[in-house]
């Protein structure tokens, strides 16, 4: 600290040492604007005539180096450095400032004594980070995606743009979004949406004054044509399911209709035999007793029978014909008499032939 003020007096008293002498010396060409990225050196020059003295160097009104004619420079800090060069009666001097910060951004001035000076600004900038999260995707055909681009840390904020295979992107297809960070920096984000055709290098760009390219960051976009046909037969597969599903249900339901309408008539048909069945067995049973009815009352001829009293007639004649055996079992009735009665046989029906084997009978009760 004792240092520094010495070196802020050390001009004023240089200064105040040189009284009567004429100022006849002048700056004739000062600083010139800077923009550079943090942590790089920053050089301003500045040029005086002959007759000089003193030369002071300030960042943002505060003496960071002092250069006297008689001894050189006068460095207060190793961050600001200076080289001298002398061409002809005019003097350069070179302020260098090493590992430059975001701070340091701001007026840049060069004194001389008494009172000229002449400034200049340095602007201090920072690139962050870029990213793109997938660094290789694969797309699918008519398939639109969005390819986020993130810009961290920045200052100032960084303009983004993108582009396709060398081809500039037009600006209506992302959308690029800035938001405060911490510190002083900027934070960027850019969406870019599109339907890729055909595989592609997609690539997102940053860019500030003090860089000499943009920053980039860079995505493959992979078609995929098997994709495109495992979709479509992914498709196809699905829609086959269902109408196959569809086909099933209708052939089901169809199965089931014949099933109903063939146990119905099934049913249908058993029921109705069975009442034809039992008017049959009815109608049978009442013919049945018809007949037996009928038997009942007529009943049949026997073509073979024999009246009893012919039978009996016929035995009676053949016992008249045998010897008088009788006689001597007879009584002494006299008067007692055997009519002989003449055999009658029933007459036939010419059309029932008689036979000796069989015999009907038919005896009613």
């Amino acid at each position: 600290m004792e240092s520094f003020q010495k070196c802020i007096l050390l001009p004023l008293i240089l200064t105040a040492s040189l009284p009567g002498l004429g100022f006849c010396y002048s700056i004739t060409k000062g600083p010139e604007n800077a923009t550079v990225l943090a942590g790089s050196e920053a050089r301003f020059n500045c040029t005086v005539s002959a007759g000089w003295k003193v030369l002071i160097w300030l960042s943002k009104s505060s003496p960071v180096l002092t250069v006297l004619s008689s001894q050189g420079s006068v460095e207060t800090t190793e961050r600001f450095t200076s080289r001298n060069y002398s061409t002809g009666d005019e003097f350069t001097s070179e302020l260098i400032i090493h590992n430059t910060q975001l701070s340091d951004s701001g007026r840049i001035e060069c004194s001389i004594q008494p009172s000229q000076n002449n400034f200049a600004f340095l602007s201090v900038q920072v690139n962050g980070s870029l990213l793109i999260k997938n660094s290789t995707l694969t797309v699918k055909d008519n398939q639109t995606i969005e390819i986020v681009c993130e810009a961290l840390g920045w200052a100032p904020a960084p303009d983004i743009a993108w582009m396709t295979n060398d081809s500039w992107v037009d600006k209506s297809s992302y959308v690029t979004q800035q938001s405060p960070g911490s510190h002083g920096l900027h934070n960027a984000l850019s969406t870019l949406t599109l339907t890729p055709r055909d595989t592609e290098v997609l690539t997102c760009l940053a860019d500030i004054e003090a860089l000499p390219s943009p920053q980039n960051a860079s995505v493959t976009l992979i078609f995929d044509n098997s994709a495109t046909e495992n979709y479509y037969s992914d498709d196809n597969r699905s829609t086959w399911v269902i109408v196959l599903a569809v086909v099933l249900s209708f052939l089901g339901i169809v199965l089931l209709v014949v099933i109903v309408v063939v146990a119905v008539r099934c049913c249908l048909k058993r029921r109705g035999s069975t009442y034809q069945n039992e008017i049959r067995k009815v109608s049978a049973e009442k013919k049945k007793e018809g007949d037996l009815e009928d038997r009942q009352r007529s009943g049949s001829e026997n073509l073979g029978y024999i009246p009893e009293e012919l039978w009996n007639t016929e035995h009676s004649s053949g016992l008249s014909s045998l010897p008088p055996v009788f006689s001597r079992f007879a009584g002494p009735d006299d008067n007692l008499h055997i009519t002989s009665v003449p055999k009658v046989r029933p007459q036939r029906r010419p059309d029932y032939p008689i036979s000796p084997k069989k015999i009907r009978n038919v005896t009613l009760v």
